[in-house]
């Protein structure tokens, strides 16, 4: 049975929420600020964490970086701010997820499901917290990547990808099964997506874009990723 620490101070949401996880077989912890939240995170261990960012005492951003510090657990946003900005600044401090206010039940369970599913391939494939190659460091609990002593600004489409060639580094990971994995099934014919956004990656991280040296292409299989 898989835990959700639900994170809301709507008293009606986080009752909807309990009681449709719990039907589903979900154990549902609830906590209604900020610093509840980071203390029943540290207690309970819950496999995956629903967030509303208009909290009564810290802002949802600052839960997720503090959880960050020292958590890998997934982080599902659930929140009535609809502004592209409210969502980048989320995903960039870590949150794995967003989903807009109202939301239909079917739709964030469904996304529940894949951020542990998700969680779990990761753990079970053993893939370390921090990679480092000779010319940057990929963080993976923080969602960071550091090059030179800085960050390395990725939007959450370019983390994804990165991510998913981190996850199974050194093996070939084939250009339908990264599009179905960032973009969803509906894409997996759209194999310029990858050109542009591997183009992306290698501009900020390959010390040489034009001989990619870590993000490697296998012509019409895939990519891989050599550290």
């Amino acid at each position: 049975m898989s835990t959700v620490l639900v994170v809301d101070d709507e008293p009606h949401i986080a009752r909807t929420l309990r009681i449709n996880l719990t039907a589903r077989g979900f154990q549902v912890i609830i906590a209604q600020d900020g610093a509840s939240a980071l203390r029943a995170a540290g207690e309970a261990k819950p496999d995956v964490v629903v967030l509303d960012l208009g909290l009564p005492d810290l802002h949802g951003v600052a839960v997720i970086e503090r959880l960050r510090r020292w958590s890998t657990v997934p982080i599902i946003v659930l929140s009535a701010r609809t502004d592209s900005s409210d969502k980048v600044e989320a995903l960039d401090a870590g949150a794995d997820d967003y989903i807009t206010k109202p939301f239909g039940m079917d739709e964030l369970l469904a996304r529940l499901r894949a951020a542990v599913r998700r969680a779990t391939t990761l753990a079970a494939a053993g893939v370390e917290p921090v990679v480092r190659t000779e010319h940057f460091t990929i963080d993976v609990a923080a969602k960071k990547v550091h090059r030179d002593g800085t960050d390395v600004h990725l939007t959450p489409t370019e983390w994804g990808l990165l991510e998913s060639l981190v996850r199974n580094r050194g093996r070939l990971v084939a250009q339908k099964q990264l599009l179905h994995d960032i973009w969803g099934p509906e894409h997996q014919g759209q194999t310029h997506y990858l050109r542009v956004y591997l183009a992306q990656l290698r501009r900020k991280l390959e010390p040489d874009p034009s001989r990619p040296r870590y993000l490697i292409t296998e012509a019409g299989m895939g990519y891989r990723f050599e550290p």
